[in-house]
């Protein structure tokens, strides 16, 4: 039996370290690449080659992110964040936790189909899910901690749909990189039956957060009388 090697998990203490201490995320990005191949014993110069292929392999990434905000903000100065309003608040049983909730059914549902672009904090909750669950709070767009509250909850109910409903799609890059790694350590397995194995953990996160969002409801109406008492 050989001895296994931790000397190249180094550089993913030296990333979580440096993230921890708030140091520049670049340079802590870098600096921990550059810790994993001299542990490897990979060469410096293969080292800079393959970074360098890296980047420009995703050289066009900053345009394509840049592009859907200048459209994004196209749409906000024109009205849609109001518009959004307006149409919440004509539903009458809408309520902040009640819309979230749909969101994250749909966020988490449309992730497991590997539709990762249709939500998104600049593309979707910033101009269209936070304006709609302010507009469903009679204080959400008028207080500024309510307003707050209700921004992170819907920014947070992104980030939950997102990362466990990816999970479950069979083409997700992590589920090809822990059936490469499970692979060449020896240990064959499907990548289908990776993703499936993702199911009870979007499951149980959609119970769990769609509880918190639940609550968040009383939370917001005790939130709003705890302000009025002031």
């Amino acid at each position: 039996m050989t001895e296994l090697d931790l000397w190249p998990l180094c550089g993913i203490l030296l990333l979580a370290l440096g993230l921890l201490l708030k140091f520049h995320p670049l340079l802590v990005v870098i600096l921990s690449a550059l810790a994993t191949a001299l542990a490897t014993g990979l060469p410096l110069l293969s080292w800079l080659e393959q970074l360098g292929n890296t980047f420009l392999r995703t050289r066009n990434l900053p345009l394509i992110l840049l592009l859907p905000l200048a459209v994004i903000g196209l749409l906000e100065r024109h009205g849609l964040r109001l518009q959004a309003q307006r149409l919440i608040g004509r539903i009458k049983v809408a309520t902040t936790g009640r819309l979230l909730l749909v969101y994250l059914a749909l966020r988490e549902s449309s992730a497991a189909a590997g539709l990762t672009s249709l939500g998104g904090h600049p593309q979707m909750v910033r101009p269209l899910v936070a304006p709609m669950a302010e507009a469903a709070h009679p204080d959400g767009a008028r207080h500024p901690l309510i307003r707050a509250k209700i921004r992170a909850m819907s920014a947070a109910t992104d980030n939950v749909g997102l990362f466990f409903g990816e999970d479950i799609f069979v083409a997700f890059g992590a589920i090809i990189l822990m059936h490469t790694f499970l692979r060449e350590s020896g240990i064959e397995t499907d990548p289908l039956h990776i993703a499936l194995w993702g199911i009870p953990t979007a499951v149980a996160a959609f119970l769990i957060h769609g509880y918190r969002l639940v609550r968040f409801d009383r939370y917001l109406a005790r939130l709003q009388q705890e302000q009025a008492n002031d």
